[in-house]
């Protein structure tokens, strides 16, 4: 058992991810950061997008969407996004699921 709370290192360049499961389509990360961005994105796999803790701002082409401890986003396929900011107190602590469809 382990408590994603306890022992936690802040990021200071970059996020810390860590892979909690890794099996056929799914993979679940956590993911720790504090005051980053991301550059544009795109995936084939889809992502499920649960904050923690913290606040933060996920940017679209075409808006942005606020997002505070307890809100849940689904991130599709090919849709171009990025991290806008994380929040440096508290830090962010994200549950990220991502998944595909299989053969």
């Amino acid at each position: 058992m382990e408590n994603i709370f306890l022992n936690i290192v802040e990021p200071i360049h970059g996020e810390i991810v860590k892979e909690r499961w890794n099996k056929e389509n799914v993979r679940i990360e956590t993911i720790y950061s504090k005051g980053q961005e991301s550059p544009w994105m795109e995936q084939e796999e889809s992502e499920w997008v649960l904050l923690i803790q913290g606040n933060a701002v996920i940017e679209y082409e075409d808006h942005c969407v606020n997002l505070r401890a307890g809100d849940v986003l689904e991130i599709l396929p090919g849709q171009r996004h990025r991290v806008k900011e994380t929040s440096v107190d508290p830090i962010c602590i994200w549950l990220c699921v991502f998944y595909s469809k299989g053969d």
